[in-house]
């Protein structure tokens, strides 16, 4: 079964985990789509942009001459630098046509060559050459999909004889895209991080803290110990506990101090440990008990270093008789006093000696 203290964590740390993965997501889409948007307006800005640089560069309109493709008295047909140029402007790859067929373009096919004389996929002819409407969207240009724009050549009589190109390779503007996922993907899970460590830092101190506090000292009360009284500063409902557990202590003390001088004896007598049923090494108790000492848990503690073969450390003897820590020390601490226990100092390759208890054996 979970800890509270991981309860709470998960309780904290799944809505805003689950809420990162939401925003992740949407803000994914959302950048996606706009970086869609971002490359189609880019290339009907390039295609405008190139269409002008055409027009200024050779003045006249676009007609055919023996089967080649002419604007004004320039013939396109092979005019690389023309495309290369415009290319270099707007950083796009740039192609003319002239009906389906490639006349001049900056596009290179698997081979490195220039794409000369290779043709316009049937969906965007059907949308450019036949029905006359500018092309936006994604198509592939000779194996590699590209953001493209195409958009009608016109002759002077109106007729379409050629189309003008632009495309944004895709595969940059996914890296570009992927970069920027990445990027978000790394600020959800930084700021989920601070939240863990905050949220972890206020379980701890807020509710954990206090709580093992007040079960400490339960336990101390449990074990027939000087009740005594725990600190936390809390005005909630745990500290609510620590008040009335507080009060229970003061009760308890007063208690104890009624019944001992109605008894005219001390609080914590050693009578009852000199009738201990244990071997020689268990002998009586004959002067009382130190002053936070019990005789129950004294004889619990000795019974339980009877029945071991082998010294044990105060971590190992509190784990077996269901006390704390510190609780066993000071019982061990005034056996090895009063010579009741031997204690062996052992020394590991790492960090401090651990002291190893273990009772006296008979004779």
């Amino acid at each position: 079964m979970k800890s509270l203290k991981q309860q709470l964590l998960l309780l904290v740390l799944g809505p805003i985990l689950l809420l990162s993965l939401l925003l992740t997501v949407v803000i994914s889409i959302h950048m996606k789509e706009r970086a869609i948007l971002a490359t189609e307006t880019k290339a009907k800005s390039d295609l405008a942009t190139g269409e002008a640089i055409i027009d200024l560069m050779y003045p006249g309109s676009w007609q055919v001459k023996n089967g080649e493709l002419y604007k004004g008295e320039h013939k396109i047909n092979n005019d690389l630098e023309l495309v290369d140029y415009i290319a270099s402007l707007t950083g796009d790859t740039v192609t003319i046509f002239l009906g389906d067929t490639r006349v001049a373009t900056t596009v290179r096919g698997p081979d490195g060559q220039r794409a000369l004389k290779t043709k316009v996929s049937d969906a965007v002819a059907r949308t450019v050459l036949k029905n006359g409407q500018v092309y936006l969207g994604e198509a592939n240009v000779v194996g590699e999909y590209y953001q493209t724009a195409y958009k009608p050549l016109r002759d002077s009589q109106g007729n379409i004889i050629g189309m003008f190109y632009v495309g944004i390779s895709k595969r940059l503007s996914d890296q570009l895209l992927k970069e920027s996922i990445f990027t978000v993907i790394s600020i959800s899970a930084g700021i989920t991080l601070l939240v863990a460590l905050a949220g972890w830092f206020f379980t701890q101190r807020v509710i954990i803290g206090p709580l093992q506090q007040i079960t400490a000292g339960t336990m101390e009360v449990a074990s027939g110990h000087q009740a005594v009284k725990v600190e936390v500063d809390s005005s909630n409902e745990i500290g609510q506990l620590a008040q009335a557990f507080n009060q229970m202590v003061e009760e308890l003390q007063k208690l104890t101090q009624q019944i001992s001088q109605q008894q005219g004896q001390p609080q914590l007598a050693s009578k009852g440990a000199a009738e201990v049923d244990t071997p020689a090494s268990l002998a009586s108790v004959e002067e009382s008990l130190p002053k936070g000492l019990n005789e129950s848990t004294l004889k619990q503690i000795l019974a339980y270093l009877t029945q071991q073969t082998e010294a044990l450390s105060a971590e190992e003897i509190a784990e077996g008789v269901n006390l704390t820590r510190v609780t066993v020390k000071r019982y061990l601490d005034y056996l090895e006093k009063n010579g009741r226990i031997q204690v062996e100092v052992k020394y590991g390759a790492i960090g401090r000696p651990v002291k190893l208890y273990q009772i006296f054996e008979k004779g």
